[in-house]
C-alpha cells in the first residue's frame, strides 16, 4: 500500500551532504593511498533526508589488510567478509568505531539469510547492486559526489521503498529483507513499491527460516516508529500470517457493540496510531517499547472471550486475562527479554481495570500493579478509548483525567503504596513478639491495608498500637 500521503517531500539539497570529520579523514586517507572510498548505505540515505545518522559506514576497493595498514587502531570485525572497524577519537575525545568494508559480491545464499561466501571486487556498482533497497544503495564522497546507480534519491523523493534490481532475488537471498522493507516504511512514512510488495507476499513463507530474535528486532522497530499502522499493510500482504498470526485472528473478529466501530485488529492499529500521535509526552526507548507492545496485545484475547447475546451484541468479558496469556506466549516466542515480558504482561492484564476514582483505590491499584507499571497504563487507556466509538467517550476521558489527577496527588504527597513504604518493618514486629513466618507477613499486609485506606495512619506509633 503506497504511503505517499500527506508528508511533504524532504529538502535534499547538495548542501546537506556534509560528512563528519572522522568519516572524511578515513575516506581521504584511503584515497591518498590510491584507493577509492565512499560513505555508503543508510548514513547517506539519512543525510539526504536531513537526519543525523546513528552510524557511518565506508566502502572501498582496498582489501582488509590494506585498510589495517593505513590506520593505527583497528578491530577485525569481519575480515572474512571484508569488514574492518577503524577506531578514531570523536569530538568528545572518545573512541568510536567506523566500519570499513571492501567492495564485494555475495556468493550463494544457503539459509535465506547469509551468503555462503563473498568475493572481493574493484567495482563499486557490483557492491551496490547486492544491497537491499535503492535508498540504501547510494555512496558519497566529496571527491566523487553522489553515486546513485539505482535512483535511490529519486525513490526518496517519491517516498517509496524499492528493492535493488529483482525483488524476488533480493528476498530469496535474505528473507529478513521482507521485514526490513516494512520497517523502513514505518520509520520513514514511505510506501512500498508494488513489485517489491508483490515479491514480499510471494516469498513470505521464507520468513519461517529467520530466527525469532531477528524477527522481533524488526517488529520492535516498526511498532516504536511513527507509523506502526504499517502492521496493517503487512496483514494485507500476508506477512503477519507468518510472524504474528494472532493479529490475523483479531482482524477476523468483529466487535459488534456500541463501544466499537472497528474489528479488533483495526481498533488495535488505531490505538497504536493514537499513541504515535500523542504529542504531550516523551517516552524513553524502554517505556515506548512497553507501551506499544501492550497496545498491540491488549485485545488479543477477544476472539477467544467473545460471546453474543440475544440481540446480536458481542461481549468480551475476561478478555484481559486471556490477552495476558497470549501476550506472554507471543513474547516468549519472539525471544523478548524478561523485563519486557513481565511489564507488558502486567499492562495487558490491567488495561481494563477501572475502579471508582478515589485516592484509596489509586493507592491500592499502585500496590497491586506496581507504581512504575501503573503510570504506563494512562497512555494505553487513552489510546484505547480514542480508538473506540464516540459512545460515552467524554465520560471515559473524564474518568482517565480524574484518575491521573489522583495519581499525581498520591505521588506528590509520597503516600505509602508498598510494604517497603510502611513506617514499621518485620523487625519491629519481631521485637513485639511476632515470629518470622507467614503470620508476620500477613500482619504487615493488614497494616499496609490500613495505610492504603488512610495514609495518615503510617506512623510507627499508630501501627504498633494495632498489633
Amino acid at each position: 500500500m503506497l504511503r505517499q500521503a500527506c508528508e511533504a517531500p524532504c529538502d535534499m539539497g547538495e548542501g546537506l551532504l556534509t560528512l563528519p570529520k572522522n568519516v572524511n579523514y578515513i575516506i581521504e586517507t584511503l584515497q591518498g593511498a590510491g584507493f577509492d572510498a565512499y560513505a555508503v548505505g543508510g548514513c547517506v540515505r539519512d543525510v539526504l533526508l536531513g537526519r543525523k545518522p546513528n552510524d557511518w559506514d565506508v566502502t572501498t576497493d582496498a582489501r582488509p589488510m590494506q585498510v589495517k595498514e593505513l590506520f593505527r587502531r583497528t578491530i577485525d570485525t569481519g575480515i572474512k567478509h571484508g569488514t574492518v572497524t577503524v577506531m578514531l577519537n570523536d569530538e568528545k575525545h572518545e573512541y568510536r568505531g567506523y566500519e570499513v568494508t571492501t567492495y564485494r559480491i555475495d556468493g550463494e545464499y544457503e539459509d535465506a539469510r547469509h551468503p555462503k561466501d563473498v568475493t572481493f571486487t574493484d567495482n563499486l556498482k557490483e557492491d551496490l547492486e547486492r544491497r537491499d533497497f535503492t535508498i540504501n544503495a547510494m555512496a558519497y564522497s566529496e571527491k566523487a559526489g553522489l553515486v546513485d546507480e539505482f535512483d535511490g534519491k529519486g525513490d526518496l523523493d517519491r517516498r517509496i521503498i524499492r528493492a535493488v534490481g529483482d525483488p524476488y532475488e533480493r528476498f530469496s537471498e535474505d528473507a529478513l529483507r521482507i521485514l526490513r522493507a516494512y520497517r523502513f516504511a514505518a520509520q520513514l512514512g514511505f510506501g512500498i513499491d508494488a513489485a517489491t510488495e508483490q515479491a514480499a507476499t510471494k516469498l513470505k513463507d521464507n520468513l519461517r527460516r529467520i530466527s525469532a530474535e531477528r524477527i522481533q528486532a524488526e517488529l520492535t522497530k516498526l511498532l516504536c516508529s511513527p507509523h506502526p499502522d504499517v502492521l496493517l499493510d503487512m496483514h494485507y500482504a500476508g506477512i503477519t500470517s507468518v510472524i504474528l498470526p494472532e493479529f490475523d485472528e483479531c482482524m477476523r473478529c468483529q466487535q459488534k457493540n456500541k463501544h466499537h466501530l472497528y474489528n479488533v485488529g483495526e481498533h488495535t492499529i488505531r490505538a497504536l496510531m493514537v499513541n504515535a500521535e500523542f504529542s504531550g509526552v516523551e517516552f524513553g526507548a524502554d517505556t515506548l517499547r512497553y507501551i506499544r507492545y501492550a497496545i498491540l496485545f491488549h485485545d488479543f484475547g477477544k476472539p477467544e472471550a467473545m460471546t453474543e447475546d440475544e440481540n446480536g451484541a458481542r461481549h468480551f468479558k475476561g478478555h484481559a486475562v486471556i490477552s495476558e496469556r497470549i501476550a506472554k506466549s507471543v513474547m516468549k516466542r519472539l525471544k523478548l527479554d524478561n523485563d519486557t515480558i513481565d511489564t507488558v504482561a502486567a499492562l495487558v492484564r490491567w488495561h481494563d481495570h477501572r475502579p471508582e476514582p478515589t485516592e484509596a483505590n489509586v493507592r491500592r491499584a499502585m500496590n497491586k500493579i506496581g507504581p512504575g507499571v501503573y503510570r504506563l497504563l494512562f497512555p494505553i487507556r487513552i489510546a484505547d478509548t480514542l480508538a473506540q466509538s464516540m459512545y460515552k467517550r467524554e465520560e471515559k476521558l473524564a474518568y482517565e483525567k480524574e484518575i491521573m489527577r489522583l495519581y499525581a496527588k498520591v505521588t506528590e504527597e509520597g503516600d505509602a503504596v508498598t510494604l517497603k513504604d510502611l513506617a514499621v518493618t518485620g523487625s519491629d514486629l519481631i521485637e513485639h513478639g511476632y515470629k518470622p513466618g507467614p503470620e508476620l507477613g500477613e500482619k504487615l499486609k493488614e497494616l499496609l491495608e490500613l495505610v492504603l485506606e488512610d495514609p495518615g495512619c503510617n506512623t510507627k506509633e499508630y501501627l504498633l498500637s494495632k498489633i
